[in-house]
């Protein structure tokens, strides 16, 4: 038996935890035991506790509470509370997702103590270092002794920073493995939208039709702390409903929330909040945004996940930032990178809702993800 700590801390994360989790349930119960630790990076039950109930997750074995704060504070207080808990627990590696501070801390924590790195969503870039998620998944491939990658890019950028697909012997820090796997989004967003389609009536209680709103999402600091690029999205937004006649629903992040409340003296802001047609609603559970991005017209929106539900789904997608680790959707003409520009974002939605040619080749795997990396923690671990 494997014990494997899966450390988690983000809404995302927690998602993303969830095909690993199912899958151990499924097919290897008696060979891989699994802790949950959560570092508490997202606090808010909205965005956090009701993801655990909502997946069937066990509750985390650990919970650090390190809540909100700057990044060296969070890292810090991250990377000491889990460094406690896997001298406790001594397990023989760590599962890390994507690019946040809690999988920065949890591959400094691993490391230190020699327990493998286990990092799903390895190899991703954007080349931008700007992004605090750029140093944190660069860093983390670099501490990993298994690197389970969702695209065949993210395996070519790893071969350029000096890794081989030579996957011989053990695992470890000085002989990394990595593996194309897919994506377990993809696994996650198949099971789910076939196996919970009746656990949402967001489309009722919002009274939306199918195909008749855009669903719109933004988080990243760089659109929500900058004021000028917080106020050219809104501005778009505006101008897209009363364009397009249609709805427009905002699920606000508390972050944005804030900053949007903070504002609420600019003209446009004034008329988003007094626009009856666009939407602005709390953090909406899983059930709720698969609901939502299934049956939207048109996805807008800064979070890398959503770019490729979007996709998954089959929906156009306006990205409001400036690169994607996605490259794939872009390349291929599903999704169109605008940052926060306010004429770019007009544009590129008048360009997908003319667009009618677009294809959705299988970039992101089979949707058998999560057993493919518990079968490989188990033969090469």
């Amino acid at each position: 038996m494997k014990k494997i700590i899966t450390i988690v801390g983000a809404r995302p994360q927690i998602i993303k935890a969830s095909a690993i989790s199912r899958a151990i349930k499924s097919f290897y119960q008696g060979e891989i035991a699994e802790l949950i630790v959560h570092t508490g990076q997202h606090y808010d039950h909205n965005m956090s506790e009701i993801f655990f109930e909502e997946l069937g997750l066990p509750n985390p074995a650990y919970n650090i509470h390190v809540g909100s704060g700057n990044h060296g504070e969070q890292t810090a207080k991250m990377i000491q509370g889990i460094e406690e808990i896997l001298i406790e627990e001594k397990p023989q590696g760590v599962i890390l997702y994507g690019d946040t501070n809690s999988t920065i801390s949890g591959a400094l924590a691993a490391v230190k103590l020699h327990i493998p790195v286990i990092h799903i969503e390895a190899g991703l870039r954007s080349f931008k270092k700007e992004m605090p998620e750029e140093i944190n998944r660069i860093c983390c491939d670099h501490m990993s002794s298994m690197l389970f990658v969702p695209t065949k890019q993210g395996i070519q950028n790893l071969i350029n920073e000096g890794f081989t697909t030579k996957n011989n012997g053990t695992a470890e820090l000085n002989n990394p493995h990595i593996y194309h796997c897919g994506d377990v989004m993809y696994d996650n967003s198949l099971y789910f939208s076939r196996e919970q389609q009746n656990n949402s009536t967001i489309l009722d209680d919002l009274k939306l039709n199918k195909k008749q709103f855009i669903l719109c999402t933004i988080h990243r600091d760089s659109n929500t702390d900058i004021k000028v690029n917080l106020l050219s999205i809104l501005e778009a937004l505006q101008n897209i409903q009363e364009t397009n006649q249609l709805k427009i629903v905002l699920p606000l992040h508390p972050r944005t929330k804030k900053k949007i409340d903070a504002l609420n003296t600019e003209s446009i802001v004034e008329k988003v909040l007094a626009n009856n047609n666009i939407t602005i609603v709390p953090p909406a559970g899983f059930f709720d945004i698969i609901e939502l991005e299934k049956n939207s017209r048109l996805i807008i929106t800064d979070s890398g996940g959503l770019q490729k539900e979007a996709f998954f789904f089959k929906k156009p997608c306006v990205i409001l930032r400036e690169q994607t680790e996605w490259v794939e959707i872009v390349d291929n003409g599903n999704a169109i990178v605008c940052g926060a520009d306010y004429q770019k974002i007009i544009s590129a939605v008048n360009s997908l809702m003319e667009k009618t040619d677009f294809t959705y080749p299988s970039f992101y795997g089979d949707g058998n993800a999560g057993k493919f990396i518990c079968s490989k923690i188990l033969s090469d671990l």
